[in-house]
């Protein structure tokens, strides 16, 4: 299978969690949909359309919760007849992603 990462520190939780959860795709992303690591996704898999959807789909359920006076659902569910999706609560840290922008502009130069 293959693992990439942006990351290094995010291979050991990524391959503990497909191990655990017997997945046979994964992706690691921000909420923009920033990918930070994935398994199992080839060239028949497009890994950015999968970020930009969930991404998207992070984005419109926090704003159903939001519209019905909720906090935040804690984690989403896509049930098909063969495979599903889970979507878990974001466990970065608020500033993550900025952190995250400056290291790889740093790292490249821009």
């Amino acid at each position: 299978m293959t693992v990439r990462a942006v990351e290094s520190w995010t291979l050991q939780p990524l391959t503990g969690y497909v191990h655990e959860a017997g997945a046979r795709l994964v992706l690691l992303m921000t909420p923009a949909g920033q990918v930070l690591a994935q398994f199992g996704f080839t060239r028949a898999v497009d890994v950015m359309a999968a970020a930009a959807l969930g991404a998207a789909i992070m984005a419109s359920t926090t704003e159903l919760a939001r519209q019905l006076g909720q906090p935040p659902f804690a984690a989403l569910n896509h049930q098909g007849q063969r495979h599903g999706i889970f979507l878990p609560k974001q466990v970065l840290a608020a500033d993550f992603e900025r952190e995250l922008n400056e290291s790889l502009s740093t790292l490249f130069g821009r």
